[in-house]
């Protein structure tokens, strides 16, 4: 069995070191082996584990929601609709923010609009930032 450094396991996934420490101690990932200088080793298994989290991280996913799909991913009996229920849920979030950056983006650009952008004082911009939020209660 090859066993890797943190700095080779590091460069072989693309998560920093602090990042896999960070795993680590959040339970994601197992504690490595330790040689009796106290460096840390990880196996091919393991490495495959880090591009897991990598790769689940670089789609947006919460450290819960790779929680469980790690567990399922490990798990050779698993159910594909559970994987499947946690990315629809995942695309919801994502879709209900990217909407939400959109409306922001608009209201922006119409600010921006009619924003002068010359030396007189008056901004609409600031004025709109000044005014109260509206609750819908």
């Amino acid at each position: 069995m090859t066993l890797v450094t943190i700095a080779q396991a590091s460069a072989a996934t693309g998560v920093s070191p602090k990042m896999i420490r960070h795993y680590e101690s959040i339970g994601l990932i197992a504690a490595p082996l330790r040689t009796e200088n106290r460096y840390r080793h990880y196996s091919e298994a393991e490495l495959h584990e880090l591009s897991f989290i990598r790769r689940s991280r670089d789609l947006g996913f919460s450290f819960e929601d790779i929680r469980q799909l790690l567990s399922l991913w490990r798990d050779k009996g698993r159910s594909s609709a559970e994987v499947k229920a946690i990315a629809l849920r995942h695309i919801a979030e994502l879709d209900a923010k990217a909407a939400a950056l959109a409306t922001m983006s608009q209201t922006l650009k119409a600010l921006a609009a009619s924003c002068h952008g010359d030396d007189r004082p008056d901004c609409p911009i600031l004025e709109a930032l000044d005014k109260p939020m509206c609750c819908n209660s």
